[in-house]
């Protein structure tokens, strides 16, 4: 058995939610979105982003639906989400070289390996992050919410260095550009201006 129907076999959800959701990670994980201009009609559009989260938190809805057995909202707890992501990762596109693998660490290996496929990092991290605002203004408190949970960040934290090791990738943080302070104006303007 390979490992991808052993972990669907360990899951508890049925061969149909497998399918819809893999359906879904393709889509989620595509970075063009398709809009169609001839609605006709006077609602506002939503931004990608909205859009996005959306469509996630459908999926993620339709994951605790067909959990076996099936889950509410509000006894999901970080541990379903960590077995939803891990779900996830069958239909990742980003090779993840294994420690035996001789372009362990390579960034750019000079020839194909058997290495899996999972979910990129960046991703997860993003989907996380729509998800967690997604619950939040459905109605959840941001005390009780599972995307935020402890057990989630450390998961997030440990694929990260484990890709970056593995892809020979950094993923330090990006420094923002601060703009230049903007100079003060001379002393004599601003008593000038306060005597008019």
């Amino acid at each position: 058995m390979d490992p991808i129907h052993g972990f669907i076999g360990t899951t508890n959800i049925s061969h149909s939610t497998n399918l819809m959701i893999a359906a879904a990670a393709v889509t989620t994980s595509s970075s063009s979105s398709s809009s169609s201009s001839s609605g006709g009609s006077a609602t506002t559009q939503l931004s990608r982003y909205e859009n996005q989260k959306r469509r996630d938190w459908n999926t993620f809805g339709q994951y605790l639906r067909n959990h076996r057995p099936p889950l509410s909202l509000s006894r999901c707890s970080g541990a379903h989400v960590l077995e939803f992501l891990r779900y996830l990762d069958q239909f990742g596109k980003t090779k993840v070289h294994t420690q035996l693998c001789p372009f362990f660490g390579h960034p750019n290996p000079p020839a194909p390996c058997a290495c899996p496929l999972r979910q990129a990092w960046g991703s997860l991290d993003a989907l996380i992050g729509r998800l967690r605002a997604a619950f939040e203004e459905n109605g959840g408190s941001p005390e009780t919410n599972p995307f935020g949970a402890r057990a989630v960040r450390l998961y997030l934290r440990e694929v990260r260095d484990s890709q970056a090791k593995a892809r020979g990738i950094s993923y330090e943080k990006k420094k923002r550009k601060r703009p230049p302070p903007t100079p003060l104006p001379p002393p004599h303007s601003v008593i000038s201006s306060s005597l008019n």
